[in-house]
């Protein structure tokens, strides 16, 4: 039931059908899923295209199946394009075996544009590879924009296995319930890899996502939940020593300190939660070789008095 009500919501979405029976794997959240993807695809030798900064569980599956990491440097300013596509054009070689995407973007909160798949499709067309593409935030998209699924472009989606988390969307991360859609040639070689690292996920919480799924605007209205979300605590913020650019998705907010402080990010965020009691994560750990841009990534996924009682003591430094 809950395989057919994710059908049904790709259909409805992005105009693409996925097989119930052969092209949709529900899983135990959506890192299982991932790690399952290059567990079942990436061999001892193959490169993998990553974008820095990364969320943190691509690079040591990839290492772990015998993989090299291929990094390419993202802007999480947002004041220029996301990703330099004439540099990954120049990294991809007989070698690269898989691109891993991830829009909306964690820890930047910026996305890719209908600009950015088409290129990647171009770049990946009449080849081997595999799109790994992380879509876990797709319903937390802010300012009017539509989430860019490569399942909306069906060259692309052909190649691409893409992830989902019903943890991001109900809230409810703990629960450990996610899903992976591919054509069935993939999801056929996802399966021999799933089968014997889950075995199977929690069926009653699977009935109970496919009875809420029936409920379709608690997912459609997500990004404007967000959205009231970010620009209540970015108004917060405003006035003091951060500055920022507003996040695009996901419920995570980039501050600069560089105004503040020339200290590093891990240092400044250690500071930050021991003296003022905020807790943030510093985003060079994001980055292979702890690229520093004086950059903290805040979550505004908090009650609003939290967010407001954040925010004074922010102003205070």
């Amino acid at each position: 039931a809950l395989r057919e009500a994710i059908g049904e919501k790709m259909n409805d979405l992005y105009s693409i059908q996925y097989d119930p029976e052969t092209e949709i794997t529900v899983t135990a959240g959506a890192t299982q899923a991932i790690f399952t993807a290059i567990s079942a695809f990436v061999n001892e030798g193959d490169e993998v295209l990553i974008f820095e900064p990364a969320y943190d569980c691509y690079v040591p599956a990839i290492e772990l199946h015998g993989g090299i990491p291929v990094y390419v440097q993202m802007d999480v300013s947002g004041s220029g394009p996301m990703i330099n596509w004439e540099q990954v054009q120049k990294l991809i070689s007989q070698r690269t075996r898989m691109i891993i995407i991830n829009t909306p973007h964690n820890p930047s909160g910026r996305i890719m544009t209908a600009l950015d798949i088409q290129k990647l499709e171009k770049l990946t067309a009449g080849s081997d590879i595999i799109i790994l593409s992380d879509e876990v935030y797709e319903h937390i998209i802010f300012d009017g924009y539509e989430h860019q699924s490569v399942a909306r472009y069906p060259k692309l989606a052909e190649r691409s296995i893409i992830v989902d988390s019903f943890g991001k969307t109900y809230h409810n991360t703990g629960w450990k319930v996610g899903d992976v859609l591919a054509p069935e040639q993939l999801s056929k070689e996802f399966r021999k890899a799933h089968q014997f690292n889950v075995f199977s996920v929690n069926t009653p919480v699977q009935h109970a996502l496919a009875e809420f799924m029936k409920e379709k605007d608690e997912y459609l209205g997500l990004g404007s939940f967000y959205q009231e979300k970010r620009d209540f605590f970015n108004g917060l913020v405003k006035g003091s020593k951060f500055s920022l650019e507003p996040s695009a998705g996901t419920y995570f907010q980039l501050l600069s300190y560089a105004n503040i402080s020339n200290e590093p990010d891990t240092a400044m965020a250690i500071k930050l939660t021991k003296e003022t009691g905020v807790a943030s994560i510093p985003v060079s750990v994001f980055f292979h070789e702890k690229k520093d841009d004086k950059l903290l990534r805040f979550c505004f996924a908090k009650q609003n008095d939290t967010l407001e009682m954040a925010a004074e003591k922010l102003h205070s430094i």
